[in-house]
């Protein structure tokens, strides 16, 4: 899938916008089209006009508001001249009307990447209200050289998807992790249980990804009836211990959406 055609301007380019620009360059976008704008001046990739300021007499095809959801009122104000045909968003918690009334433009995609997109293997979900199917079609260009893509038709659950698929990679960094320091507890040097971890996660998603079960299913099936594993999954499973700490886990993230969501509201 082409990208589409003209400009394209990044309104900021932090880890995550510059994990997608990045991602596109890899998929062969030219880096020609691409103008980004921050207030440093720096960050962008080789070959990427990089600004502080928007060019004069220029309009972009396709604009995205890639800075923090807080910034959107003090940043708005310096895009009113603009109407880009495709408007993309990647702020947390700022849904399609918040962003209709401080920005022009033909038609509002929001996107919520992961962290993974930089390597290709990422989640992006993907929310308009627009049944125009090119726009569909230039949103999904954007998000399918970066991994999977999600459509979410009812926007009042892009929260809750933005809670799993995009703050999701930092909880499962935090589980490699605490996998890596029970390890170093059994006795094992920091550095192998770090890579014994990352590598039996790495593993196990993979494995997950490709079968036909459910990874309850799978969880199953590598416990033998009074196992080492079996054991292990007694203290994960006893009171639905692990399935209350990422519930808690995710209702955090999602009721923080939310409120970002209500502040951009006003």
């Amino acid at each position: 899938m082409a990208f589409p055609d003209g400009p394209l301007w990044l309104i900021g380019c932090g880890n995550m916008g510059g994990a997608m620009l990045r991602g596109w360059l890899a998929a062969g976008l030219d880096p020609a089209r691409v103008t980004v704008i921050t207030r440093s001046g720096r960050g962008a990739p080789e070959g990427v006009r990089s600004l502080t300021a928007l060019p004069v007499d220029e309009t972009p095809a396709t604009l995205m508001l890639g800075f923090k959801p807080q910034q959107i009122d003090e940043v708005a104000p310096s895009l009113a001249g603009l109407r880009p045909r495709l408007l993309l968003s990647i702020l947390a918690g700022v849904e399609v009307a918040a962003l209709g009334d401080r920005f022009t433009a033909d038609a509002i995609v929001r996107l919520m990447p992961n962290l993974p997109v930089a390597i290709g293997q990422g989640v992006t979900a993907l929310h308009t209200p627009s049944d125009d199917a090119d726009v569909r079609d230039a949103a999904e260009a954007f998000a399918a050289p970066l991994g999977h893509v999600e459509w979410v038709e009812d926007e009042g659950r892009f929260d809750s998807v933005t809670a799993l698929a995009g703050c999701g990679p930092g909880f499962v960094f935090r589980y490699i992790d605490a996998m890596a320091q029970a390890g170093m507890a059994l006795g094992l040097d920091a550095d192998q249980a770090r890579r014994l971890a990352i590598a039996t996660v790495a593993g196990a998603s993979a494995m997950a990804a490709g079968a036909d079960v459910s990874p309850a299913t799978l969880a199953d099936r590598v416990a033998s009836p009074g196992g080492s594993t079996r054991q292990g999954l007694n203290v994960l499973d006893e009171g639905d211990a692990l399935v209350r700490l990422m519930t808690d886990t995710l209702a955090a993230s999602d009721r923080r959406n939310r409120e970002m969501a209500a502040a951009a509201r006003r």
